[in-house]
């Protein structure tokens, strides 16, 4: 459970920029859309595949980019 005290004189713009800040770094939002709706067995396995697939290639790209620059560089 995310909380903040409102500090002495704090605005409540930078209470809530802390307060959300604070949300992210507990990762409280992944966790409620990970327990928003069911997911069966295989089709957990299915998305998590995807998103190995996605980083992979995601990685791939990055890399590809680099030796292009290297070779640029010669």
């Amino acid at each position: 459970m995310a909380e903040i005290r409102l500090q002495e004189g704090e605005s409540l713009e930078n209470a809530l920029r802390r307060f959300k800040r604070k949300v992210q770094s507990e990762d409280i939002i992944k966790e409620v859309k990970r327990h928003s709706y069911y997911l069966k067995p295989g089709e957990k396995r299915r998305v998590k595949s995807a998103l190995a697939r996605k980083r992979a290639r995601k990685k791939i790209r990055k890399e590809g980019s680099f030796a292009t620059d290297a070779r640029r560089e010669k």
